[in-house]
């Protein structure tokens, strides 16, 4: 069975998250979507809502799963069997950084990284930029799916 694992934050999810999401799940018998867990760091969601999100948005794709994580990444690969990571790629500037955490991966437990360049649709989008956007009013439709926008207004209106 060929695994692979695609990390991230996914506060929220967005649109350019799932098109390397089902890119992915065409390509590999198993995609676990993990969501990485950082205690030092308040996201916008709790990470059972985005892991809810998460469930909301990936159903139709069987072969998807959902975890979280907390620590390196190559050790929640290795206790599961999972040899590889899916990565996207925005950007050069993506890559600087991703080419040098695919290195220590491979060097710390050999597993390997495949990056995935982004629909040029979504090469700009950023969890970061469209919480930015949303906050403002911004309309974030086609960014993200309806039921994520609809959480987004929702949280920031309060705020």
């Amino acid at each position: 069975m060929r695994k692979v694992v695609c990390p991230g934050s996914f506060d929220p999810v967005t649109n350019g998250h799932l098109d390397i999401v089902g890119r992915a799940a065409a390509l590999f018998d198993e995609v676990t979507i993990v969501v990485a867990i950082n205690q030092s760091k308040a996201g916008l969601f709790s990470v059972e809502e985005r892991l809810e999100l998460l469930a909301e948005v990936t159903h139709h794709w069987a072969n998807v799963r959902l975890d979280s994580f907390e620590g390196l990444l190559v050790d929640y690969c290795r206790d599961r069997g999972i040899p590889a990571i899916v990565k996207g790629l925005r950007a050069v500037s993506d890559f600087d950084y991703e080419l040098q955490m695919a290195q220590m991966n491979r060097q710390l437990a050999g597993v390997e990284t495949l990056f995935v360049p982004t629909s040029a649709t979504y090469s700009y989008l950023s969890s970061s930029l469209l919480k930015e956007v949303a906050a403002h009013g911004g309309d974030v439709a086609g960014l993200v799916p309806d039921v994520v926008a609809l959480r987004l207004r929702e949280r920031l209106a309060g705020g």
